[in-house]
């Protein structure tokens, strides 16, 4: 367990057991934490922002946190020493996971509704499995097939009556960008578990999320030809902020130490909760009906996460 990271185990008769039930937790824990950012979104979408905006406030406001982190785990560790390939597999992925597939996921959503675009994303689990088998040769393990259709039924049941597209041309356009963004994230995922054990959490995630926010801003400038107007209410800046901490630094860096301990394939898995809690949270703070059909459905989600959770099966 690297020591900046502030869960630590205790002595335990089982430790695998117990690690396992650990990246289970934190897995969870961040992919709730991860599905607020839709909340804030349409609470900030109130006051006429765009979504580039949005996403540059969102890096902004997390990048000091990254550079803090850098710079601490620098002043207190010299055995992180990063090799060139090291420094392309880092730019590769911090371009891919938290810049483009954002993007990406903001475009589509100009297109479909966020209910369809919950359901594409959430095929990330499956590719996430199966990149690691065809390109790392990874198990499928019985545990994680019986997870995957029960989340995935479960997704379907809560989404499937509220597909609501006029037009077939933004239902393929806003698809196909939704796809691409599940795609590089899954990707993302695969190569952080990679990557994740000879680096460590904290310096991976700040390391990654650095180049994500700095091609963030590179694409606002270029987009806008300069700075532009920062002229928003403060409740904008106050939502961008909420996104930056709770949404993305927080997250971020319970889901990577997650992929350490129990691989991408099942953090994947686990994060499958997250549109039951998209759903959940919109209800509450944005006063969107909750269906009886979305509760049933929401359970499955729920028996796929707690069947991966106690399986003891290895990854």
């Amino acid at each position: 367990m690297p020591k900046y990271f502030p869960f630590g185990t205790s002595h335990s008769k089982n430790p695998m057991k117990q690690q396992r039930l650990l990246g289970i937790i934190l897995a969870f824990l961040g992919a709730i934490l991860y599905s607020t950012k839709a909340v804030f979104v349409k609470l900030a979408y109130e006051y006429d922002v765009d979504a580039v905006t949005l996403l540059l406030l969102r890096m902004l406001f997390s990048l000091p946190f990254y550079l803090g982190i850098m710079i601490y785990i620098a002043r207190k560790s010299s055995k992180y020493t990063l090799t060139r390939k090291d420094y392309q597999r880092l730019f590769f992925l911090g371009i891919i996971g938290y810049y483009l597939s954002s993007f990406l996921d903001f475009k589509g959503l100009e297109y479909i509704t966020a209910s369809l675009e919950r359901l594409i994303l959430f095929i990330y689990p499956t590719m996430v499995v199966l990149i690691g088998y065809f390109f790392f040769k990874e198990k499928i393990n019985r545990s994680q097939v019986i997870a995957l259709v029960l989340t995935y039924v479960g997704i379907a049941i809560v989404f499937i009556g509220n597909v609501d597209i006029d037009n077939q041309q933004n239902l393929i356009i806003g698809s196909a960008f939704i796809v691409g963004c599940a795609v590089l994230f899954a990707v993302y995922m695969v190569g952080s578990g990679q990557i994740l054990p000879r680096l460590g959490t904290w310096l991976f995630t700040s390391y990654a999320l650095t180049i994500s926010s700095i091609a963030v801003i590179l694409h606002y400038i270029i987009e806008n030809q300069g700075i532009g107007s920062f002229d928003y209410p403060f409740p904008v800046f106050g939502y961008g902020f909420l996104m930056a901490t709770f949404s993305t630094v927080i997250p971020t860096l319970l889901i990577s130490e997650a992929i350490r301990l129990i691989g991408a394939s099942n953090v994947a898995i686990v994060g499958s909760v997250g549109p039951i809690s998209t759903i959940t949270l919109a209800w509450v703070f944005l006063d969107e009906r909750l269906a009886l059909v979305q509760i049933l459905g929401g359970i499955l989600v729920l028996s796929g996460v707690v069947f991966i959770s106690v399986s003891r099966k290895k990854n």
